[in-house]
């Protein structure tokens, strides 16, 4: 049997959400009259403390709406280095908003406050700073939680320099399951964030932005400007419900299946991977300790059962979600340690 660590967003639709999306209410939703999207819209915004969301197609649409609403065309936005608006999001920032992206270095993923404010400029440098944005968890960071404490010193640097602070939240759930931190508290600590209900939560589609009424109203009107309206799309919504209402705590148990991974895998084949860095549901593996680099391992690993992912030269990507079983996270750490 083959065990497909590659993503989660290779999970498919619990039976819960496909039987929700054949008996959900709908109507079409660029009029406003989708009532299963309205019913989750009001959900995910009580949930972050919000007063509003706006439902949308994908992640990327999400993060593009909220940049795009966050700075001005010819300003700029600072970024960790490996976020996936620099790397996943196909150069669209620029490309569609005439906003800059500005990479600063940082480990695992996370935007340090001390390097971010002294990348902070001001018009008479040329290009302004006016966003900051952060990613939570941390996907090419190894499923890294940036630490409540850093994000209250970004809070603080954005307030100070009148800054909009951005969450691209694709695994926010991971990320308050694994912290102990409330989604409240995110939800104050950001002026918008975009968060994803097709990943660890295994909604086929979808994503929302979060944020006040004012810039939601205004994202709903981007939504359209990207070719994102959509009509009965209460089908996909009633899938996201369920995700919110049934698949957010069961999270843990990815969590404990990576810990679980990464620490067989570390006894067989020393410097392969630190089960200490593992926060949430993925686990990096350096390709060197094998003896190979990151596409040579992926094969040697599909020979042996493991589907992965490269993420660099010499490092490949582990992630669990609820299709893989505790068992099926045990003969995966098997197979690794014996390629």
């Amino acid at each position: 049997m083959t065990v497909d660590l590659r993503s989660d967003t290779m999970t498919r639709p619990t039976p819960a959400m496909l039987q929700a999306m054949a008996t959900a209410e709908v109507g079409d939703d660029v009029w406003g009259e989708d009532p299963t999207v309205k019913g989750l819209e009001a959900a995910v915004a009580e949930r972050f403390g919000r007063e509003a969301a706006l439902f949308v197609p994908s992640g990327t649409m999400g993060n593009q709406i909220c940049l795009r609403l966050a700075a001005r065309p010819g300003t700029e936005c600072l970024a960790n280095e490996d976020n996936h608006i620099f790397l996943y999001e196909s150069g669209a920032a620029p490309l569609l908003s005439g906003i800059q992206l500005h990479a600063v270095a940082g480990s695992r993923g996370r935007l340090d406050p001390a390097a971010a404010r002294a990348r902070v400029r001001l018009a008479e440098y040329g290009v302004p700073t006016t966003a900051i944005a952060v990613e939570q968890t941390h996907n090419r960071g190894g499923g890294a939680v940036q630490p409540l404490d850093e994000l209250d010193e970004l809070r603080a640097l954005a307030d100070g320099a009148g800054l909009h602070f951005h969450c691209d939240g694709a695994r926010i759930w991971n990320a308050t399951v694994a912290s102990g931190t409330p989604l409240e508290r995110y939800g104050a600590l950001f002026d918008s964030l975009s968060v994803c209900f097709s990943k660890g939560l295994a909604a086929p589609v979808g994503s929302a932005v979060v944020g006040d009424r004012d810039f939601v109203a205004q994202a709903r009107l981007a939504r359209q400007l990207l070719g994102g309206g959509m009509r009965q799309s209460g089908v996909l919504a009633a899938a996201a419900l369920v995700a919110l209402d049934q698949m957010v705590d069961r999270l843990a148990d990815d969590h404990a299946n990576a810990r679980r991974t990464a620490e067989t895998v570390a006894a067989a084949v020393p410097g392969s991977t630190d089960p200490a860095l593992v926060e949430t549901n993925m686990v990096l593996l350096d390709a060197g300790a094998f003896g190979s680099d990151g596409p040579g391992l992926v094969k040697r690993l599909a020979s042996a059962g493991v589907l992965a992912a490269d993420t660099g030269p010499d490092q490949v990507r582990l992630v669990f979600h609820y299709e893989v079983t505790a068992a099926d996270a045990d003969q995966a750490a098997r197979a690794i340690a014996a390629a």
